[in-house]
């Protein structure tokens, strides 16, 4: 079922391009343009089009959301609550601090951190609910004091709007697809206008996100999903699960193992067509394992990390603590045998919202300082700017900016 390759078979998989998205460009830009005319009126025609919204008003009310909170079984609450506790702690750790230092006399530097004024927090509404998506967007937008989080998802779903209550994230627009993400980016009658607008989407969603950048900050531009696990021994069991855990998102996802054995190279893929044969999501499974997928052999452990960073893949599942000096890329890295990746995407603590597509060659996963400002702060005395000002104006004129300098020099000459 899964391909076993040497490192220069490999490399086309990991260098793959996401041509979906020039091929809907065209589509989700003739979308977005309507709603930034005709607002409200356009998003309720493209919701009753692509998800047979019937309802009076786009917003959740807050009696839908206590009746959710309401409706749901104990042992998902729990689960709720835990993720959200440690989701909270890890994003509290990650909050910049404010300072004011003095670098010489009366020569004072520091910063102070503001939170954004609204954020959106897209939702996928697909196969599934995924109330662990409102847990990994809303709560450090939270934590970091945003006043304004929505959350918008184009299905009414009760662990949703439970997440949602039990988070704090008590706004909530039943929206999807591109025309969600343009009601935000523009802002409508109904919809106020975001800061940022974060979570993971369909390939409209993210194409949306691609064309709307200037207007509005996102997280990023997200690929299919994917892990990539290096390991020269192990639990093939264990490792297998790892992989088909992850090829279970969708048929697009990719899922690796790179390892100089080739005994657990063959005991591995063994243990996919077995577990292939129980898992109740085998079909989406066996198209991105059969696809997207593969088992690398390398020749030496470097090159097998030379391989992870060429990668820079979005999930990274290392042997041990001692290995992670050698990691220059990736998302999230999940250190030894009890760490698997999906703890990771419900609850223990660091965010699933993670760069992919080799997108972690140029930053990291969501976190609390996407939604913080940090607004730098200077205040110097007389004597600090006799100190420093001359060189401040000789730097201006070099530029050719006279008038710099003399807004230096005149306080000096005073």
């Amino acid at each position: 079922m899964i391909r076993i390759l040497n490192a220069a078979e490999a490399i086309p998989l990991f260098t793959r391009k996401n041509n979906r998205l020039i091929e809907v460009r065209e589509e989700v830009k003739a979308i977005l343009d309507e709603v930034e005319k005709r607002g409200d009126a356009a998003i309720r025609d493209f919701a009753m089009k692509f998800d047979g919204f019937d309802r009076s008003s786009f917003i959740v009310s807050e009696e839908e959301l206590v009746n959710a909170e309401r409706s749901i079984d104990h042992a998902l609450r729990s689960a709720i609550e835990t993720a959200a506790q440690n989701i909270r702690s890890f994003a509290k750790l990650q909050m910049p601090s404010e300072f004011l230092t003095e670098l010489a006399p009366g020569h004072f530097v520091g910063q102070i951190v503001r939170p954004l004024e609204t954020v959106a927090a897209y939702v996928p509404g697909g196969r599934y609910p995924l109330p662990s998506t409102v847990l990994m967007t809303c709560i450090p937008a939270l934590v970091a004091g945003v006043p304004n989080v929505w959350v918008t998802t184009p299905k009414p779903d009760q662990a949703v709007f439970a997440a949602s209550k039990i988070t704090g994230a008590t706004n909530i627009a039943l929206i999807g697809g591109a025309h969600a993400i343009a009601a935000f980016a523009f802002g409508t009658e109904t919809i106020p206008k975001a800061n940022r607008i974060v979570g993971p989407g369909n390939v409209y969603v993210t194409a949306a996100k691609q064309i709307l950048a200037g207007n509005v900050g996102i997280d990023f531009v997200a690929g299919p999903t994917e892990v990539m696990i290096l390991a020269n021994e192990g639990n093939p069991t264990w490792i297998a699960a790892d992989m088909l855990a992850q090829a279970e998102h969708d048929t697009d996802a990719c899922a690796f193992l790179i390892t100089t054995s080739k005994s657990l190279a063959e005991a591995v893929s063994e243990q996919i067509d077995s577990q292939l044969a129980v898992l109740p999501t085998a079909d989406v499974a066996r198209a991105a394992i059969s696809s997207n997928s593969a088992i690398v052999l390398c020749e030496t452990s470097d090159q097998a990390f030379d391989l992870a960073n060429m990668a820079a893949p979005e999930h990274l599942c290392l042997a041990a603590r001692s290995e992670l000096p050698r990691v220059a890329n990736a998302g999230s890295v999940f250190i030894g045998p009890y760490s698997p990746e999906a703890a990771g995407d419900y609850v223990s603590g660091p965010n699933h919202v993670l760069p992919t597509s080799g997108a972690a060659r140029l930053s990291g996963g969501l976190s609390v300082l996407d939604f913080v400002k940090i607004i730098t702060v200077q205040e110097l005395s007389r004597d600090a700017l006799e100190h420093v000002g001359r060189d401040g104006a000789t730097l201006a004129r070099a530029e050719g900016l006279e008038g710099h300098a003399r807004s230096i020099e005149v306080r000096l000459n005073a």
